[in-house]
Order: C-alpha cells, then structure tokens, then sequence
C-alpha cells in the first residue's frame, strides 16, 4: 500500500510539514473582538486565504509533488478541481519542472481558471457531476500517462492539508473546538489527524452547506452517499466524501453543520467588513456555522479555518442576482 492510498498518521503530517517547509506559508491566526461579540465565543481564524495560490489548497498539492521520486515525476502529474487544487497541483509541478494536466467542470469561476493556466497546467474541461470529473480524468491518465494527485482521496493529500492544524494548534494550544469546511473531506480529515493527534479532547466539527450536505447525511446513514447533484454558491464544496476521508470523519468528527448560501454569503460579508479579509462562500461557511449555533458553541474557544480567497470580484455573492433563490 503506497502512501497515496493509505490513511494518514500524525507522523504523516508531521513529516509533510518538513516536507512543504520552505514552499508554503505559515499562515497567520487573525481574531476580531466585534466577531467575538456576535458570535458569543472567542474566534481564531487560520487564514488560509493567505496561502499560496489563495487556499489550503498548497498544502496537500505540495506534499503529494515533493514526494514522488524523481522518475515518477518526471512523468508528470494529473488532478482534477474545481479551481483551487487545480492552482495548486500547477503550481507545485511548475517549481518541481515537471507537467501538470488539470480536469475542471465547465462550471468553475473564471478567477480560478486563469490561476490554472498562469501556472502553466493543462486544463480538460469536463461537466459538473462527480462521475464525470472521474471519467475525464480516468481518459486522461490511460492517454497521456502521469501520476494522478486526487485532490481528498489522498493520503498525501490528507497530510499536507493537516499541516495547517498543527500551525494553529502551535500558536493557540488552548482551543476547544475546530470547525473545518467540508468538501471531499481531505482539509477536515487532515485536520482531524492533526487536532485529535495533538489535543485529543477537541471538539471537531465540519462545515457543509445545505445544498451539498452529502457528507453530513453519509455520516448519519452509516455509509458513503455518492452521485447527487450539489445546488450551493459555495464551489469548492460540491465534491462527495472519499473512501479514505469517510472512516477518518465517521471515526473523529463531532458533527457536521450545515447551512444555507444565504447565511454563508451573510458570513463572507462579515468577515470582509470586520476581519478585512477576502475570503470566498467556501471558506466564510465555517463562522456561518458557528454563528448559526450559538449554543453549542458559547463561550469556548474556537479555531475557523478560512480555507481560500478566490473570488470573482467582477460578480461579488452578496449582489442579489449572484445568490440562487
């Protein structure tokens, strides 16, 4: 078993983070006193929008480039995203010298687009479904060759997102909840290694929007829902639960909450106005979350990671034509 399709240890992610030293950012941990207030709680947000290429995305992209050995990537590298581990994937193999194909629905913003290609990857387009972003890239791979770096189903992957829990769990040691987007489930389940690795008694919770709550009712039936069609203005959060990330979460994870785009663009706006931070409804969906459960979280401490900041500033969510009714 390769470490590509093996859950990952705390000593995976630990490695990682030597691993990606000297590519990725330490991201630094913001707080705002009126966000504070509204929310009944003491919030610390791991900004993550301040990555490179604008998300956590980096992380896991780095990880799975760095580790291949030199044959191997010479062959190049093959993913498929909806933006931002496309932009990472790119990125990662154009410091490695090595080729980058990337397979994204037809339906990704412009903004992430043009990250792909001003790293230099190969872009196959492809529609919006699960099942047809793996056909594609299935294609892709039995015809040009090349490693495939899924973007969650990765144990590599997994390990390079939970990188960004151990940097904040090493600033704020004291936390008592982390509250993660949930996608794939490659940032939640790294951070769940990560947290329960380093502090054990965390309450770890996902962030998931209504429209594309596969993973909050995967776990309530006991087994991975596949195939729906996600409705959210959150993008890179429409992707199903993998066959490594479901056992992570099913084994680690408190809760996942779920909210709609509306409470997530309210969140994004906040966030904007109070912490002066561009982050995207993907990333915003965590405070949406906490704001939406002030009981359940009262008075604890609280660390959100704010997972990117790609947003098309040309069609802003909280215009009311770009939020579906």
């Amino acid at each position: 078993m390769t470490a590509s399709d093996r859950i990952p240890t705390l000593e995976d992610v630990l490695d990682a983070a030597r691993r990606i030293a000297g590519h990725a950012r330490r991201t630094p941990v913001l707080t705002s006193r009126s966000l504070d207030v509204l929310a009944g709680a003491r919030l610390f947000f791991k900004c993550e929008n301040l990555q490179r290429v604008g998300a956590f995305k980096f992380r896991g992209a780095c990880n799975a480039v760095q580790s291949l050995d030199p044959i191997t990537a010479a062959a190049g590298v093959v993913t498929q995203s909806s933006g931002n581990h496309g932009a990472a994937v790119a990125l990662a193999c154009r410091e490695r010298g090595i080729p980058a194909t990337v397979v994204v629905p037809r339906s990704a913003p412009a903004v992430k687009l043009a990250a792909i290609r001003a790293f230099g990857a190969r872009i196959v387009p492809c529609e919006v479904a699960q099942a047809d972003r793996n056909r594609v890239t299935a294609e892709v791979l039995a015809g040009q060759g090349g490693s495939l770096v899924h973007p969650y189903n990765d144990g590599r992957v997994i390990a390079g997102q939970g990188t960004a829990t151990l940097e904040l769990l090493d600033e704020v040691p004291d936390l008592d909840v982390l509250v993660t987007p949930v996608s794939g489930g490659g940032l939640l389940s790294g951070t769940c290694i990560a947290g329960h690795g380093v502090r054990p008694s965390l309450r770890i919770y996902g962030a998931e929007p209504a429209g594309a709550a596969d993973a909050h009712d995967s776990l309530a039936a006991g087994e991975r829902i596949t195939g729906r069609a996600a409705e959210t203005i959150c993008d890179g959060l429409r992707a199903e639960l993998g066959t490594l990330t479901f056992p992570v979460l099913r084994e680690h994870l408190d809760d996942i909450l779920c909210v709609d785009d509306v409470e997530t663009v309210a969140a994004m706006r906040l966030l904007w106005e109070r912490l002066k931070m561009i982050v995207e409804p993907s990333a915003a969906i965590t405070l949406a979350c906490v704001m939406k459960h002030p009981g359940l979280f009262a008075n604890a401490r609280i660390g959100l990671v704010l997972s990117g900041g790609n947003v098309d500033l040309d069609s802003l969510p909280w215009q009311l034509s770009a939020v579906p009714s």
